[in-house]
């Protein structure tokens, strides 16, 4: 909290009753900067401190299982995986997002989240450790040189992060004793079953998704792209349609037997050479599965809350019910609430914001 002295002029003291209403009102001015300027707490090692969850334990319908990354082909289609990307920049939003997972989940003891980070692994852990005593999850280390020389800028600087990439290789940081995995990206909250959103019939596609048919697919390439003729004719046959790659539900048996990973490395390469769209890594995912994608619901990714990708302008829902609110663009609801400058959906992400400030005031 910022540092304020009260002082008064010592060449003509004023009268007692005045030097009352001035220390009175200086004791207010502190108390009102103290209040617009809350001070995030933070952990031992500097990253923002949070709130133990309560504990979440399963009904008595469901089904007693264990599972452990060593039994790397083992299979139980009872158990629900997660994975998600760590950072310190979106750690308040993956925590919310696990919180709101747990709290409305069926069978949450039954939930195994997979993290994902490239550094501070070891502080991250404890974080999760201390704010989830029950949680069941295993943290990955993802190597960013794997991507360092694929990657090419993009709008915006949050895009080019090489963990916006981890989706790309769950295949190979996860223990192949892992057939599905949920993905979700770190900005958004869960407000139903995951179960439902598990239990989908992918049938012979590798992945699931909400699909937007009405999107102008063209805007997501460059003219440069659809100038080339042997780039524009990439879907041809496919009907490709429009998806967000922050909830995916992928068979990663059938991800690694089709060799995904290197297919789109492979139009990542091509980005590197003729620059052929803006938006990181999601036309990569477009190009390689749009048209062969398992529809989802549109109630599993109310995508676009936080506005465009520049702006961040407040949106509204889309019609139809909701399961899952995500916001996908620049504005993160977090950043809005603290400036004080939240949109209106913003108020149905707090609930789940298990971040601490420290106290205005201490024994110590």
């Amino acid at each position: 909290m910022p540092q304020f002295a009260c002082s008064y002029p010592i060449l003509h003291s004023p009268p007692l009753h005045t030097m009352r209403k001035l220390h009175c009102l200086c004791i207010i001015v502190v108390v009102a900067l103290a209040v617009s300027f809350p001070v995030a707490a933070t952990t031992s090692v500097g990253l923002p401190g949070f709130r133990e969850a309560p504990a979440f334990r399963n009904g008595r319908e469901c089904p007693k299982t264990v599972w452990s990354s060593l039994d790397k082909n083992s299979h139980n289609p009872s158990i629900i995986h997660i994975a998600m990307t760590l950072d310190v920049t979106y750690l308040r939003g993956s925590i919310a997002g696990v919180f709101s997972v747990l709290q409305h989940a069926s069978c949450p003891e039954n939930i195994v989240f997979h993290f994902i980070a490239t550094q501070r692994r070891s502080d991250l852990r404890r974080v999760i450790t201390t704010t989830f005593p029950y949680l069941s999850f295993h943290l990955y280390h993802f190597d960013v040189n794997v991507v360092k020389g694929k990657i090419s800028y993009s709008i915006r600087r949050a895009l080019d992060q090489p963990l916006n990439y981890a989706r790309i290789y769950l295949a190979d940081l996860l223990p192949s004793g892992v057939r599905r995995i949920i993905y979700f990206d770190s900005d958004l909250i869960v407000v139903d079953d995951v179960a439902k959103l598990w239990n989908i019939n992918l049938g012979k596609r590798v992945l699931g998704a909400p699909e937007y048919c009405h999107a102008n697919l063209t805007t997501y390439f460059t003219p440069k792209f659809w100038s080339n003729p042997v780039f524009a004719t990439s879907f041809r046959g496919r009907g490709p349609c429009y998806f967000n790659t922050g909830v995916m539900v992928i068979d990663l048996w059938k991800w690694r037997e089709g060799r995904f990973t290197e297919k789109l490395e492979h139009w990542m390469r091509i980005q590197k050479r003729y620059r052929i769209y803006e938006l990181g890594s999601l036309p990569p995912f477009l190009l390689v599965f749009a048209g062969d994608v398992e529809g989802v619901e549109h109630r599993w990714n109310q995508h676009g809350l936080g506005g465009d990708n520049l702006e961040g302008l407040c949106r509204a829902l889309h019609p139809g019910p909701v399961s899952l609110l995500h916001w996908s663009g620049k504005g993160k609801p977090w950043l809005r609430l603290d400036s004080r400058k939240p949109c209106p959906l913003d108020s149905l992400w707090a609930p789940y914001d298990l971040f601490r400030h420290s106290s205005l005031f201490s024994d110590s």
